[in-house]
């Protein structure tokens, strides 16, 4: 696996955070890592962007790349277009990601919102970036109530495209999870159709950086290179 598309059921829901804890899984491991966001909304000139963040947290061995920034933290075409910018088109993506691979172990394109959020006027997504790139879907997903319906519309609209969902990470598992928390962690493979592969606790990249990448590992499954293991932490939880 050279790329990996990080995709996410919503907006705030750690997506940057679970990049940031995969891209220091990996370069603990000694892989070299990129990450590349293709559109950047809603953050000025100057002003550090989600590619930034997971530098920061992951490391100084992971090369960042933005491909466009648009001022208004708004859907990636609807903000081009305020802007009076050009916005940018999967087909770009897809060449940016490929020419990183050529010189990193792994490229983690982080997408703007859920999948299906339009990036150019022509309706394309970060779905068809994928396509293009042939990269398998990791998707972020909120653990409280209601992300069972966003999972599962996630995972048929990957299905539907002919695109492989890698699993589901829980952005922010709460530190006092309530029921529907802990139901969630049971039902939203199924939900998906793709496994768990990790629960990032709520607040960790406030963490100071050492502690973030000393700790990322156990919270990502064997499948990201971590130690996290769904079955126990399902058990733990007890719905």
């Amino acid at each position: 696996m050279t790329v990996l598309v990080v995709s996410g059921t919503g907006t705030e829901i750690g997506k940057t955070v679970v990049t940031a804890a995969v891209a220091a899984v990996a370069r603990a491991a000694g892989r070299s890592v990129a990450v590349l966001k293709p559109a950047q909304t809603g953050v000025g000139p100057g002003e550090r962007g989600d590619a930034d963040e997971v530098v920061r947290l992951a490391g100084d061995g992971v090369t960042p790349v933005e491909l466009v920034r648009f001022p208004e933290p708004l859907a990636p075409a609807t903000a081009a277009r305020r802007a009076g910018m050009a916005p940018v088109a999967p087909e770009e993506v897809a060449r940016a990601a490929r020419k990183l691979a050529e010189e990193h172990d792994l490229v983690l394109v982080e997408g703007a919102g859920g999948l299906l959020v339009r990036y150019d006027a022509e309706g394309g997504t970060l779905a068809d970036a994928a396509r293009l790139l042939e990269a398998p879907v990791l998707v972020v997903a909120p653990a409280a109530l209601g992300t069972l319906n966003m999972a599962t519309l996630t995972g048929e609209a990957l299905r539907a495209r002919g695109l492989a969902q890698l699993g589901v990470v829980v952005g922010s598992w709460p530190d006092e999870p309530g029921l529907a928390e802990r139901c969630n962690i049971t039902d939203l493979p199924e939900s998906a159709g793709a496994p768990l592969l990790g629960a990032v606790p709520a607040g960790a990249g406030a963490l100071p950086v050492e502690a973030f990448r000393e700790r990322a590992a156990s919270w990502l499954a064997p499948t990201l290179g971590g130690t996290w293991d769904a079955e126990a932490f399902a058990a733990a939880v007890r719905c």
